[in-house]
């Protein structure tokens, strides 16, 4: 056993020798080494609600419930508050926010009362749908 162990051992040695040599088994150690310790401080804040900029809202009242060009406003509003949200402006990002959310609720409600409208026109006989070609 030891003797294929020593002829591995020559194989190596004579074929490749590494131009360093190996550590002993305990470093040496320098005296005039000072460690130092360094302190790290982790600020951790607290976790704030996320910004609301109301883009999917507002891309879909601009797509459906565009009354008065009010979904068309949001959409305005809401890709200014995402701009500045990606700036890091929080205070103009939330104030844009909160501009979208009006006009959203403005698009929104203004739609569904024609809609409303419009269906009780129908239902009550004022409007009829089958002269023009409807229903």
């Amino acid at each position: 056993m030891e003797n294929s162990e020593q002829s591995r051992n020559t194989f190596f040695t004579h074929t490749y020798a590494p131009p360093y040599q190996p550590l002993n088994e305990e470093p040496r150690r320098n005296p005039g080494l000072i460690l130092h310790q360094q302190e790290t401080t982790v600020v951790v804040q607290a976790s704030v609600a996320p910004i609301r900029d109301h883009l999917v809202w507002s891309i879909f009242n601009a797509a459906y419930f565009n009354v008065c060009c009010l979904g068309l406003l949001a959409l305005v509003f809401s890709v200014k508050s995402r701009d500045r949200k990606v700036v890091g402006d929080i205070s103009g990002s939330i104030s844009y926010g909160a501009t979208a959310r009006s006009f959203n609720i403005a698009a929104t409600v203004a739609s569904v009362l024609l809609i409303a409208l419009f269906i009780g026109l129908v239902a009550s006989g004022v409007v009829n749908v089958h002269r023009y070609g409807g229903f």
